[in-house]
């Protein structure tokens, strides 16, 4: 499924790969898709495999110094901001990030500008309260004042593009209300064949980043109220410690940290179901990934998890003020039989998330935009 641009390649550019997540597979996917040039900002050795690259690809290295949270999107901004010119030889232009959409070409430049939307910056708009409160100290204003420019660049740089698609009706909403702007919704791809049924082998699982946001504190005081159920957590993240802490008492629950992939998919297939309740998050890859394996999900009704997950058929919505006591009560809905009685129901909703209907509606929007 190649596409070709009305001047030369395509050319795709992404913020950065430093891990083997959603969004940085999207991005090559799509660039593959597309037979598209690639630029991103910097890459490490945790992200994907040199094959998974397309031969055009550009790495523009941002130096570790600048890579910390903090200076990482303003420095590639900044960046990015340098590449418009060479950026302008391409007649097809996606941006997927926060950073990257400053390489757009100005409006009226020969081509197109199209932006592959995960979300307006959630530091800039509705989690903004949460990211200042961070923002203390003598150098506290800097920053802000820092935030309210890129906003302004951000913002700018939205301006300029041709065409908006959002990853999920959750993000279409949000570019509506707070950039003013309309889009398309495109799903982003699962490898839906990667991901296969292995049984139950007694265990409730959780991949979600350990960050605040994400909640799985309240997933482990869950399962600290149910020693003879078992939790195992296969991913990293700040809260890594805080959370072994929090269970220290708790020899049901497990912490594997960061996994190689197929070790996680091997985790998902042999899952009970999995447990995965973030704030309001922006689409969810985690829970399409279960349901491809056949694993029902707990999730709750916020955010893109209202568009992936079917409440009482392909897993079970909490409410958004759940509580510990609400996940503990729907894994005693959810145990071993119920949960392999949702397997087809759950493989068959993972198939509307699949590359390939990806692709096609990638395809299907460039085109009709005749790009």
């Amino acid at each position: 499924m190649k596409l070709s641009g009305n001047a030369g390649r395509p050319l795709v550019v992404h913020d950065y790969f430093a891990i083997r997540g959603g969004g940085e597979r999207l991005v090559l996917t799509l660039a593959d898709a597309v037979g598209a040039d690639l630029l991103f900002g910097y890459r490490s050795p945790e992200s994907y495999d040199d094959k998974m690259f397309p031969a055009g690809n550009r790495d523009l290295n941002l130096p570790m110094a600048l890579r910390r949270p903090g200076l990482r999107a303003a420095a590639l901004a900044a960046r990015f901001a340098m590449e418009r010119r060479r950026a302008a030889r391409h007649g097809v232009r996606v941006f997927s990030g926060v950073a990257a959409p400053f390489a757009a070409p100005e409006a009226g430049s020969a081509g197109r500008n199209i932006f592959y939307c995960h979300t307006p910056p959630r530091f800039l708009y509705d989690q903004r309260e949460h990211f200042s409160s961070m923002l203390g100290g003598p150098t506290g204003m800097l920053k802000k004042a820092g935030l309210a420019q890129f906003r302004r660049g951000f913002e700018a740089a939205v301006g300029r593009m041709d065409t908006i698609i959002a990853n999920s009706e959750t993000v279409r909403e949000r570019i509506r209300s707070f950039l003013g702007r309309d889009s398309t919704v495109v799903y982003p791809p699962c490898d839906t064949r990667s991901f296969v049924w292995g049984g139950q082998q007694g265990y409730y699982l959780s991949t979600a980043r350990l960050a605040g946001l994400k909640r799985v504190d309240r997933i482990v005081d869950a399962f600290r109220t149910m020693p003879d159920r078992q939790l195992v957590v296969a991913s990293g993240g700040d809260e890594l410690e805080n959370l072994r802490r929090r269970a220290k008492d708790a020899p049901n629950i497990t912490f594997l940290g960061w996994v190689e992939e197929d070790r996680l998919r091997r985790l998902i297939g042999e899952a009970i179901a999995t447990i995965y309740v973030p704030v309001e998050e922006d689409f969810g890859m985690s829970p399409v990934e279960s349901m491809a394996a056949g694993k029902p999900v707990i999730g709750v009704a916020e955010g893109g998890l209202r568009e992936t997950i079917v409440d009482g058929e392909t897993g079970i919505l909490l409410p958004p003020d759940f509580r510990s006591a609400d996940i503990a009560e729907a894994v005693a809905r959810l145990p071993a039989p119920g949960a392999a009685a949702m397997r087809a129901a759950c493989e068959a909703r993972a198939e509307m998330f699949s590359e390939e209907r990806f692709i096609e509606g990638m395809r299907a929007l460039l085109l009709g935009n005749k790009v």
